[in-house]
């Protein structure tokens, strides 16, 4: 890891990576053609794992550096801040972790897109919640935000909890997000309630039996998503 490193130095190592083809590619995946929901956003065309391997090269990238790679306009330099703050919380202490995660969330404007949140959301806030150092209330009040993000943030962030045995607070997050109407959070939600069902298949397909009326179907293709293949079809069927 570099000694004294500096914002510039990461993207430096990142422009190493950058390559055209990968570039329209994100840019088509991320759909930042006009009305998109990725538009305006700027890609270098940095593949995923060069960015993870990039931020464990500067893992003790101090915050004032990390905030301004999280303002740069490319999209694969936020991302990589985000990295480099993933791999802190994962080795910080307490202290630290409290810093981390109250930096977190005074930025999190810039975690702007939906890869942004993912990989992020349940080892930064999910884990500082689990620590103590955050209420779960944070969580009900980013699913009630204007913004799209703020919204996913909250609902990744249980993606943690599941882990450890805790589906309570998803299914409580899903039932308030059920009447959303983008579908970046519909498949967020779908995608949690699909893991807390693979934790606890009982709670989980009686959320989905309760709340089928209410249930955006792309909600509900992405819970069942690992059913075997009987069960997956009955539950498109409404026949329980």
């Amino acid at each position: 890891m570099n000694e004294n490193p500096a914002a510039g130095d990461v993207i430096s190592a990142l422009m190493n990576y950058a390559n055209d083809e990968r570039k329209k590619t994100n840019e088509w995946f991320f759909k930042t053609g006009k009305g998109e929901y990725g538009e305006g956003d700027v890609f270098i065309g940095v593949r995923v794992p060069h960015s993870r391997k990039v931020a464990k090269q500067f893992r003790n990238l101090p915050l004032e550096e990390l905030k301004i790679l999280l303002y740069n306009k490319i999209h694969e330099v936020r991302l990589c801040a985000i990295h480099v703050l993933v791999e802190q919380m994962k080795h910080a202490k307490t202290p630290e972790r409290t810093e981390i995660v109250e930096f977190y969330l005074q930025h999190k404007a810039q975690v702007n897109n939906w890869d942004l949140v993912d990989c992020s959301a349940h080892y930064v806030l999910g884990q500082a919640i689990l620590d103590g150092l955050k209420s779960q209330q944070t969580l009900f009040d980013l699913a009630a935000s204007d913004s799209l993000w703020d919204r996913r943030i909250a609902m990744v962030s249980t993606w943690l909890f599941i882990r450890n045995g805790n589906t309570k607070t998803t299914l409580k997050l899903a039932k308030i997000l059920l009447s959303d109407r983008e579908d970046l959070m519909n498949k967020a939600v779908g995608w949690m309630l699909r893991e807390a069902w693979k934790k606890a298949p009982e709670s989980g397909e009686s959320f989905l039996q309760t709340n089928y009326d209410a249930l955006p179907r792309t909600t509900l293709r992405y819970a069942i998503e690992r059913m075997e293949e009987s069960k997956r079809k009955r539950f498109l069927r409404g026949e329980f």
